[in-house]
């Protein structure tokens, strides 16, 4: 298969995708059913037409939806905005490290900020990824607390939406983070013992080191694991017990929750999560090669506004 340039920086990457043909063929060899050839997906026939006019294939076999174009069966099907406005938003999700909101989006494509903001959910629904196996070696778990800082609030909301103190009005955010690995960080119900252990023993493969405070929700896991606390009010190290890498991931994402999205409802708090889990989990990586990783996620996923918004009846094709 004739090779593909690969953009190394954002300017090469708007420069490449303005041509909707380079598009086709950068997402093209990202299919893996399309590794052998363009299949229909409709009937899995390999006996397509490529109708250039079109940039699209039309399937030898008569059926309904005979033509397909490259977003079929993607994040992007259905959608009448063209890739080379998707593709560089993808660039900027994947590789911004404290996110980028949806009325820079906006500005930056010449779209309204209501199509960014659907737009960047769909993008993040691509890097919700696999979680695969269980973690394991020396793993860090800590929680934390997701929600508007009273002393930014006018004084009429905070007597609206502040009725209790710490976290009382906040959404409650677990995370684990095998060292050298991976972070897993999800929604959470409460901090109490059934919860958070329920996640460990689901997501921390048996025997394992474990490090986390000195929260009473954590006390009982020494029987399954090699449990370790370390007491924040002495000290925040002891030899190589300690929640700095937490204490890492929590600090990137509330920078891009309370900076750079401003307010996030707590329905769409997991979305943010997987984003910067995303980010987080692939720092190592070149902006090319996260932006790589990325687009290849993005086969079989879908996200309808009406999903996105839990109504019914609003059309999810924006322009």
């Amino acid at each position: 298969m004739e090779a593909v340039y690969e953009p190394q920086t954002l300017q090469q990457a708007i420069q490449y995708f303005s041509t909707p043909e380079n598009c086709l063929k950068y997402l093209v060899i990202r299919r893996p059913e399309w590794r052998d050839g363009v299949t229909c997906p409709t009937c899995g026939s390999s006996k397509v037409g490529f109708l250039k006019n079109q940039l699209r294939w039309q399937c030898s076999n008569r059926h309904p939806k005979r033509q397909f174009s490259v977003k079929v069966g993607t994040i992007f099907e259905d959608s009448p905005l063209g890739l080379e406005k998707w593709l560089p938003a993808m660039w900027l999700i994947l590789n911004c490290k404290n996110g980028v909101s949806s009325c820079e989006i906006a500005r930056a494509l010449g779209v309204t900020q209501k199509t960014a903001w659907f737009m960047l959910h769909r993008i993040r629904l691509a890097q919700q990824g696999k979680q695969g196996g269980k973690l394991s070696g020396e793993v860090e778990v800590d929680e934390t607390f997701i929600g508007g800082k009273a002393r930014n609030m006018h004084k009429d909301k905070k007597a609206r939406v502040i009725t209790g103190t710490g976290g009382k009005d906040k959404t409650v955010v677990m995370g684990m983070m095998e060292r050298g690995g991976k972070v897993r960080a999800m929604v959470v119900d409460n901090r109490r013992r059934p919860e958070l252990q329920k996640q460990i023993r689901e997501h921390v493969e048996a025997g394992a080191a474990i490090f986390s405070d000195e929260l009473k929700s954590y006390e009982g896991l020494s029987a399954d694991y090699q449990h370790a606390v370390i007491n924040h009010a002495v000290e925040y190290v002891n030899d190589n017990v300690h929640t700095n890498g937490m204490e890492n991931f929590w600090s990137l994402l509330k920078r891009g929750s309370h900076g750079t999205y401003i307010s996030v409802e707590p329905f769409h708090l997991f979305r943010y999560i997987d984003e910067q889990a995303f980010r987080f989990n692939n720092r190592k990586m070149t902006d090319a090669e996260r932006f790589d990783s990325g687009v290849r996620e993005i086969i079989g996923k879908r996200l309808t506004y009406a999903e996105l918004t839990g109504k019914t009846g609003e059309t999810e094709t924006l322009n």
